[in-house]
C-alpha cells in the first residue's frame, strides 16, 4: 500500500536531498507546509503536490495522511512530532529530534504512548562508505573492534555578529553521537578537550570508552574549510583496519606479506588490502551520502514494518551523549 505523507518544511535541505529520495520509494506526497510562500509553492510544483498550506496544525489535520515527514528546526521536530504523534499518524524527522535532550525524551514518550513510530535522520549510517564499513563488522571477518579514530570539519559559516556553536553541535556533531555506536557499542563515557583559536573557530578531541572495551577518538570543528576533505573514520581490529574517506572511498588494511623482496609476489583476496569507491561517471542515480538506503527504511517503518531505520530512541541516545560532551567542552 503507498504511504501517502504530509511534509513540513520545503527548504533546500528538503528539496534537494530528502523529498527527491522519498518520491522513489512506495510513498506519495499529498500536502505541503512551509511558512515561505516561494519555497512552498516551488515545491508543490517541484514534486506535483497541490494541497499547500503555511499552516503545519492544518496539514497535520489533513484526511488520509499515513504519515507526517519533517525537516525544520529543532523546537519544530519536537511541538510538530508530539502533535503528529498524538493524532495517530507516525513521523519521520530529520535530525536532531529536539534541541535538548529532554525533548527527545519527550518525543520518544509521545510515541510510545500512541503506538507510532518515531524514525529520525541520522543518514550517515546509510552513507554508503559507512554502510560497508558496517558490513565488513557485522560479517564476522573484521574481528572485534578495538579503536576507531576520526575527525569531521566544517566551516565557521555560522557564526556573524554572536558566537553560538548550538548549530554546529545540533546539526553536525549530533551525527557522531549516533554513528560512533553503529560501528562500536554503547558508549561508556566520554571526555573532551578544546582548544578556541577565535570566537566561532573551535577544535575538540572527544575521547570514547565502549562497553566492549574498545576505545576511541574523534577531532571535530570549525577550523576547515568545507571545500576540503570533511569526514574521516578508521577502524582498527587485530591486524586489520577499516578507513572510510568522506564515506565515499573505503579501504580494508589486512595482514599483508612483505612482497619486495618475493619473486612470486601477488595480490592475495584473503589477506591484501581491498579498496572501493563509487563510479560517478555512470549513469545512475546513485545516493551516495545515504539519504535513499535511509528513506528506503524508514517509508516500510512508518507503515508498520520492522526495519534497521534509526529510530526516537536513538536520538535520545545521541542527544544525551551530545549534552554530556557540550558539559565537558563548556560550549
Amino acid at each position: 500500500m503507498t504511504l501517502k505523507i504530509g511534509w513540513i518544511g520545503c527548504g533546500i535541505h528538503a528539496t534537494q536531498m530528502l523529498l527527491p529520495q522519498l518520491v522513489r520509494q512506495d510513498a506519495e506526497i499529498i500536502a505541503l507546509c512551509d511558512i515561505d510562500g516561494k519555497r512552498l509553492s516551488d515545491a508543490g510544483r517541484q514534486f506535483g503536490v497541490s494541497r499547500l498550506t503555511s499552516d503545519a496544525e492544518e496539514l497535520i489535520r489533513t484526511p488520509g495522511i499515513d504519515a507526517i515527514g519533517m525537516a525544520v528546526g529543532p523546537d519544530q521536530h519536537l511541538h510538530f512530532g508530539k502533535r503528529a504523534l498524538d493524532r495517530g499518524l507516525s513521523v519521520f524527522m530529520e535530525k536532531p529530534p529536539s534541541g535538548t535532550a529532554e525533548g527527545a525524551r519527550e518525543l520518544r514518550a509521545a510515541s510510545e504512548r500512541s503506538g507510532k513510530p518515531l524514525l529520525v535522520g541520522f543518514m550517515k549510517r546509510y552513507s554508503v562508505g559507512n554502510k560497508i564499513a558496517h558490513n565488513i563488522i557485522k560479517s564476522g571477518r573484521f574481528g572485534p573492534v578495538l579503536g576507531l579514530t576520526g575527525y569531521y570539519m566544517t566551516a565557521p559559516g555560522y557564526f556573524t555578529g554572536n558566537v553560538d556553536y548550538s548549530g554546529f553541535f545540533l546539526h553536525h556533531c549530533v551525527h557522531y553521537m549516533d554513528l560512533v555506536s553503529f560501528f562500536v557499542s554503547p558508549v561508556r563515557t566520554i571526555s573532551a578537550r578544546k582548544v578556541e583559536k577565535t570566537p566561532g573557530r573551535v577544535l575538540f578531541h572527544v575521547g570514547f570508552e565502549f562497553e566492549c572495551g574498545a576505545i576511541g577518538n574523534i577531532a571535530m570543528g570549525t577550523i576547515q574549510s568545507r571545500g576540503t576533505p570533511v569526514a574521516r573514520i578508521a577502524l582498527m581490529s587485530d591486524h586489520q583496519r577499516l578507513e572510510v574517506d568522506d564515506v565515499i572511498e573505503v579501504r580494508w588494511n589486512r595482514n599483508p606479506p612483505f612482497k619486495v623482496d618475493d619473486p612470486n609476489a601477488t595480490l592475495a583476496d584473503d589477506v591484501d588490502t581491498l579498496t572501493w569507491k563509487p563510479n560517478f561517471t555512470a549513469a545512475a542515480n546513485e545516493d551516495p551520502k545515504g539519504y535513499h538506503s535511509l528513506l528506503a527504511d524508514v517509508v516500510p517503518a512508518l507503515g508498520g514494518a520492522s526495519t534497521a531505520a534509526p529510530t526516537i530512541h536513538d536520538g535520545v541516545i545521541a542527544m544525551e551523549r551530545l549534552e554530556t560532551l557540550r558539559r565537558e567542552l563548556a560550549l
